[in-house]
């Protein structure tokens, strides 16, 4: 190696012989990090979300490449966030790549001892059931001076804080029709 190409490699060397004479550009780059790409720049797509973590709705940017999650982002068009994360929305990428995310529906039978898995069709067929059966169990339509109740006091909600703003509003919106009359969300409390 010449002392030329030696002192072609060192930064200093390079800032006073460039157009950086500060040092905040190219002559900061080594011959390694010019060949660096943002692990964005390899996405096939990318699709608008929202971060799932708690009620704010923070916009999120999520980077696929063939089917899977590269990186997940802040989005830089939402007027919530502006392209900013908090420490979780940041780690979105974990929560969708988890090698323990748990994939399929686990379901216990009353009494039981073992976990069995269920598809989705399945088990939300169960939940429907359930929340008619409830229902027409314990509706009421009338007290007992006969003025009109309409509602049922056999279910109620509890929204969490990783709904958004939208969600918790659909949500209200649904166990009102159905005649729910504990209705609550964790966003509000």
């Amino acid at each position: 190696m010449g002392v030329r190409t030696w002192l072609e490699g060192w930064p200093v060397y390079r800032q006073l012989t460039s157009h950086d004479p500060l040092g905040r550009g190219a002559a900061a780059k080594s011959r390694q990090s010019r060949n660096l790409l943002a692990r964005t720049e390899t996405a096939d797509k990318v699709v608008k979300s929202v971060c799932p973590y708690c009620a704010v709705g923070c916009g999120q940017q999520v980077y696929v490449r063939d089917g899977e999650v590269t990186q997940i982002e802040g989005d830089p068009d939402s007027p919530v966030s502006r392209g900013r994360l908090c420490p979780k929305g940041s780690a979105s990428k974990q929560l969708v790549t988890s090698s323990t995310r748990q994939t399929k529906v686990r379901y216990r039978r009353p009494y039981g001892t073992e976990w069995e898995d269920l598809d989705l069709a399945t088990a939300m067929d169960m939940i429907a059931d359930r929340v008619i059966e409830t229902r027409r169990r314990t509706w009421q339509e009338t007290d007992s001076n006969g003025r009109a109740l309409r509602r049922t006091l056999g279910f109620a909600s509890l929204g969490g804080a990783t709904l958004d703003n939208e969600e918790n509003y659909l949500m209200k919106k649904l166990y009102t029709a159905l005649g729910a009359v504990e209705i609550e969300n964790q966003a509000r409390i």
